[in-house]
């Protein structure tokens, strides 16, 4: 669809996001099957998940936690006394014909979520609520078969619903938001935040309107986004198909689309349920459940630190540029690797810069994990030492000391250091001879810079590192020759 800028600004985009996170308990949330990722098609069932005639729901307590830990890691209001609902809809992969669910007393109400564009803008994306709920099963179309395939492991895993208020307007705030959703899932430890893996999945809720009306449009819901990237592609393909039935004068269908990421198009899958198309109503099976002060304390006190805490203890503690605090926290597992590496250096820019340089080249290149990282924090922290105290360069700790440690079983970047025979020569007894040797090599160069080719200083301490074999000091190297300079 080529629709130019100016068409394009005479309308807001209204977006809404449910974004379902599977949470990482060893159990599903009304019943004990596994919740293993990766297993053979229906070896994680139960009469319990398939619905048999007599079971009885229970509720994993562990669940609910997790709920609460999300919602209070968003400022939500924790609701105390929680009930549960039956969601009617009839597809072949729900086995009861109905999805337990929270309408009425959602586990947490309202909140925010911080997001910083690209710009440097930052906004609150409005909370309306957190539910907690249980997953359906997969249905399975193959190529060629008329038949559906259904694996029933999904059904009743635990997830958590995170549904915005319609404040968010464009693609890339979607983008941000989901984003700080994933890290927040994976500060807390409740789920990993695999799109890929379908354990965090996102629909979104797009419309449009005239930049001075204040009536949303018709809301389209689309599913099947399977990574950040194709729910910001698919928004962006959405509102460009609705600006265009618009100008057109065409009306929109309140419906569910598919966003297919190979084509680059959406698609309508059906008409869009409305509220009462569920028929919700109270689950006779399932107890209301209170949350206590002492619970709630209890869940509060084993809170981590939070990736926006995180980065203001790195800009205000550590007095790092709010790039590398960013850049740091988006994992929660670097963020502890600095914090490990920091306990043993008083350079914090430094260790900074090993971590976003050297260290993350590594696992970029090797396809790993902070936590598969060979070198240990206290070592890397020796290494950076061992640079401030003059006793290597960077160079040389980067290109050969860093890639030893690597691969060797050595846990001391000195002995590495003193192995290799990098140790920097800091005696100025032992570098003055070298030094007054290249001078003496190069007359013709000392005239030249003592008429004002000051560039030269430069090549006179290179032939001192080359004659050195990388060891002198270059930070002494270059106060001696400028003084030997000016006395030649």
């Amino acid at each position: 669809m080529d629709i130019s800028d100016e068409v394009r600004a005479k309308y807001t985009a209204v977006i809404g996001l449910e974004v379902h996170v599977q949470l990482l308990t060893s159990s599903k949330i009304f019943s004990s099957d596994e919740t293993y990722f990766g297993a053979s098609p229906n070896t994680q069932v139960s009469v319990v998940s398939l619905a048999h005639p007599g079971t009885l729901p229970k509720l994993n307590r562990r669940a609910l936690e997790f709920a609460i830990k999300m919602g209070l890691a968003c400022q939500s209001e924790i609701s105390r006394f929680n009930l549960f609902d039956r969601k009617n809809y009839f597809y072949p992969d729900l086995p009861k014909g109905y999805q337990l669910t929270q309408d009425r007393t959602p586990i947490c109400r309202g909140g925010t979520v911080p997001v910083t564009l690209k710009s440097g803008i930052t906004r609150n994306i409005l909370l309306n609520r957190i539910h907690l709920e249980e997953d359906a099963g997969k249905s399975i179309h193959v190529e060629g078969e008329d038949d559906t395939l259904v694996d029933f492991n999904r059904a009743g895993m635990p997830l958590i619903e995170i549904v915005t208020e319609p404040v968010i307007r464009s693609s890339e705030e979607a983008y941000v938001f989901l984003s700080e959703i994933r890290k927040l899932v994976r500060y807390l430890g409740i789920c990993d935040g695999n799109m890929e893996e379908g354990s965090m999945r996102c629909d979104a809720n797009v419309s449009i309107m005239l930049k001075q009306s204040d009536t949303f449009g018709k809301k389209v819901e689309i599913k099947n986004m399977n990574s950040l990237r194709n729910v910001q592609r698919a928004i962006e393909v959405e509102i460009d198909r609705q600006i265009s039935l618009v100008e057109a004068g065409e009306e929109i269908v309140s419906e569910t689309r598919t966003f297919d990421a190979d084509v680059g198009v959406t698609s309508a899958m059906r008409t869009k349920e409305e509220l009462n198309d569920y028929r919700y109503f109270p689950d006779p099976d399932l107890s209301p459940v209170v949350v206590t002060d002492a619970w709630l304390d209890e869940i509060k006190s084993g809170m981590p630190e939070l990736p926006q805490a995180l980065l203001q203890k790195f800009v205000s503690e550590y007095e790092l540029p709010e790039y590398d605090a960013r850049l740091l926290t988006e994992s929660k597992e670097i963020a502890h690797y600095f914090l490990s590496v920091a306990e043993h250096v008083n350079n914090y820019k430094a260790a900074s810069n090993w971590i976003m340089g050297p260290v993350k080249s590594y696992l970029n290149e090797h396809a790993l994990t902070i936590d598969q990282f060979p070198v240990k924090a206290e070592t890397l922290a020796e290494l950076i030492r061992l640079i401030d105290e003059g006793k290597l360069s960077f160079s040389v700790a980067s290109q050969q000391v860093f890639s030893t440690l690597i691969t060797s079983k050595e846990n001391s970047a000195l002995s590495v250091a003193q192995q290799l025979n990098v140790i920097q020569d800091s005696d100025e007894s032992s570098l003055l001879p070298l030094i007054e040797e290249v001078i003496a090599n190069f007359p013709e160069k000392v005239i030249e810079y003592k008429k004002g080719k000051k560039g030269l200083k430069a090549m006179f301490i290179g032939e001192v590192m080359k004659r050195s074999k990388g060891k002198a000091d270059p930070k002494l190297t270059d106060q001696l020759i400028s003084k030997k300079l000016q006395e030649a």
